[in-house]
Parts: structure tokens; sequence; C-alpha cells
């Protein structure tokens, strides 16, 4: 006789994996991805059990701070799973608004055992009665207010703040805008493979438009049937404008030799490659072996034949291509800072860890600059904001390497460029081109 198996429920897999995330210092997506192969989900309960863990991620800060305004127990004080079964139900009661009241404090209440039900049941019913108002810090203390109003640490504002005071190009005063903008869904990126249709071609079939900022990339708001499909064909593969604009930037040709010295999982170097009309021959390496079977079998979808994949330490270049190539693209290893809306997690980062960062990526960089041969092209990028990891990586490698000097780009608007969620709609994103002098 079959036995009846209860069916997981999408509130409680994501106190599962929020817990899993928070505990065991799992990565958000990585979980996600892991739980949905296992679960058994309708695609409505796999949208709402993903839109939780990314949710409720992203805005742990103010979900804690409303918390402790509705509970005798300062977060910390509970019991993991009741703090975070507090965190879903505050989520769900302030930011989902399809979801009745009744089954935010219901359903999550009921997630954990015994006396503690009721205690989740309180504090969802306090803040249900109180009309869902909290306060937050005084605005006079602005760090404090803006890191709870926004879910980011204070470490973290303040770093943002530093790095938009000393760009020219935007401004301190545009904080809380920015900071808006990294907790907003941003649009999926597209980049069509010109190699067999044209930017719109896939619009009309994803019915997505054409990115402004960069041309070749279809937008939509949603990862439909169609924007799948064309992934499976080879038709596109998901790219920020920002990445390819950078990609771009590098002005990879026919003919020419291209290597992409850091290039899992691939993205930089399909979009150089459909640059170089598939002629020609480019090299994408990586330091990870077993990410750059991803790369080959996504060239192969796409049509892409002049790709060679080899794992390597960036920091220690094939000699046998020392100063041969047209153009280099060094897309380091970063702290991932200009991508929180995609991946909320990272907002958590310990800042320590990140100061050791600017001298590998220095390290890298220098190794990708042995690749370029007089009077070739070298872009160094990375998906951070952190100024030290940017502009000042790029100072100190051309303080220490004369032979090369900063190269204007009109893709640019200048040798180097910040892109920001808030100013240019798309991924925090660095990017700085640069030349080997002739002698």
């Amino acid at each position: 006789m079959k036995q009846n198996v209860k069916k997981a429920s999408p509130r409680s897999l994501a106190l599962d994996s929020l817990l899993a995330v928070e505990r065991d210092g799992r990565y958000a997506n990585l979980e996600i991805n892991a739980a949905l192969e296992k679960a058994n989900l309708s695609p409505v309960d796999k949208a709402l059990y993903t839109r939780l863990v990314y949710g409720v991620t992203e805005r742990r800060i103010t979900l804690d701070y409303i918390l402790a305004q509705y509970s005798n127990k300062p977060a910390d004080a509970l019991d993991e799973d009741v703090r975070c079964a507090i965190r879903l139900g505050l989520y769900q009661l302030l930011y989902m608004d399809r979801i009745p009241d009744h089954a935010a404090v219901g359903e999550t209440a009921g997630l954990v055992t015994g006396s503690r039900t009721g205690f989740v049941n309180a504090v969802l019913r306090s803040f249900l009665r109180a009309g869902k108002q909290f306060r937050l810090p005084p605005e006079d203390d602005r760090i404090a207010f803006l890191s709870v109003r926004h879910s980011v640490p204070e470490d973290l504002v303040k770093l943002f703040a530093a790095s938009l005071e000393d760009d020219a190009s935007v401004g301190e005063d545009e904080l809380d805008d920015f900071l808006t903008a990294v907790n907003r869904e941003p649009p999926i990126g597209l980049r069509v493979n010109t190699l067999k249709i044209t930017p719109e071609q896939a619009a009309e079939m994803t019915g997505g438009t054409c990115s402004a900022l960069a041309p070749d990339v279809v937008l939509t708001d949603s990862f439909g049937e169609s924007a799948k499909k064309g992934v499976e064909d080879g038709l596109w593969f998901v790219q920020d404008a920002a990445s390819r604009i950078t990609s771009m930037a590098v002005g990879a040709k026919p003919g020419e030799t291209v290597v992409d010295t850091c290039a899992c999982p691939g993205g930089k170097s399909f979009s150089m490659a459909m640059d170089m009309h598939n002629e020609g021959v480019l090299y994408s390496f990586d330091l990870h072996k077993n990410k750059l079977s991803l790369v080959r079998k996504g060239a192969e979808k796409l049509g892409i034949t002049i790709l060679e994949t080899e794992a390597r330490d960036a920091r220690k270049p094939d000699e046998s291509l020392i100063g041969k190539a047209d153009r280099v693209l060094c897309d380091a290893p970063c702290s991932g800072l200009g991508v929180l809306a995609k991946k909320p997690d990272i907002r958590y980062k310990n800042l320590d860890e990140i100061e050791r960062l600017p001298s590998v990526q220095l390290a890298v960089l220098e190794g990708a600059a042995q690749y370029v041969k007089e009077g070739g092209t070298l872009v160094y990028s990375t998906c951070t904001l952190n100024r030290a990891e940017n502009e000042a990586v790029v100072g100190a490698f051309l303080n220490a390497h004369t032979e090369f000097e900063l190269q204007t780009d009109e893709l640019l608007g200048g040798a180097m460029r910040t892109f920001y969620p808030h100013t240019d709609g798309c991924d925090g994103f660095f990017a700085a081109k640069m030349k080997r002098k002739k002698r």
C-alpha cells in the first residue's frame, strides 16, 4: 500500500532554507537551487518559496529591528527557528500585499511547535494590532537610520557613502536613492546571440525591450518560458547590461587573439566571441577546473567554436602566450558588493575579509597584463562598488607598470567607469580600460 507523504509547503521549506543560510553559512542562491531540485512544488509555490528566502534574507536587519519592538525577548535570545519564523511572518505582513494577513500569521506560527507557536502568533498579532507600524532610528543618526530602513549593515552603509562621495559622477547625497535601488528587483538581461538572431527579433520573442545601455541585451521582468527556451536553443544567455558593456569595452575584433583570465561562468567570453564573429582565438582561463565544463557546454550551445579553455591561476600566466594577445579581460574575483539585489546575503559579509582582496586583485591584474602585446588593450573589471578594489587597484597597477596607460573609451565615458543601480538601472559594476604603450 502506498503511503501518503506530506508535501512540504513553501513556508516550511523557506524556514528550513533560512536556517541553513543563517546557521550553516549557505549561500542563499545555492540553497534555493538545491532545495527546489528536491522539492515537489508547483510553479506558484516555487515562486513564493524563492521570494520568501530572498526577501527575508534581504530584509533581515529591518525585520529584527521590528521584532525587538514587539517581543519581550531580543532577536538574538530566541531559538533560531522561532526567530526565522517571526521574520517570515513579518516579511509577509509588511512586503507581500497579496498574502492575507490571517494566512501570514496562522500558517507561519504553525511552523514551530509547542508553546513557541503561541509566542510567534502573539508577536505577529501585536504587529497587526499596531497597524503594522514600527519606529526607525532617528534620522539625525543617519547611518543607523539608513541601515535599518534599507537593511544594510552600518559598516557597509559607511563604505557605500564613502564610495559615492569620492565619485564626481554621483555624490554622497544620493546614498538613500542608491540603497533603495540595491533592494529593487532588477530586470533580467538576456545577451542576444548575434551569431544567430538580431536583438530586435529577441525582444519580439520574449516581449522584452533592448537595453539603452547595451543594445544587444534584451531586458525582461520575468524569466518566462520563451526566455528559458531561448537559452536552451542558444539564442541568448543571461548577462546584465553593465557586464555586457565591460566585455564590449575590450573591443574584441574578428581574427584577433583574446584572453579572458577569470572566465567562469563564461558570459564575458561568450560576448567577446560574438563580437569577434566567431573568428580568431579566445582563451578562457579560470582557476576552477570543474566550472570550465559549463563554459564549454555553453559555447557549444551558442555555436561558438573559437574558445579554448584551461584551468589556470590568473597570477601565473601561460608563458607561451606572454606578449601575444591583442586584448585581455581581467574580470577579477571581488567582494560582489554591486550585486546585492541578486545576492542579498552578500551584504552580511565580514568587511575584514574584503580587506585582503585588493592585494589578490593586483596580483591577478599583473598576471593578466603579461599577455598583452605592445599596443594591445587590457580591461580590468569587478562587480563591486568598493573603491579599494577598483580605482585603487588600477592606480597601484599603473604606478608599478609605466608601460601601461589609461585609454579613453566612449562606452565608458572615459577610461574608467562605475555603473550604479540607481542611475544606470543595472548591476553595480566597475571597468577600467588600459593600453600597453608601443616602444
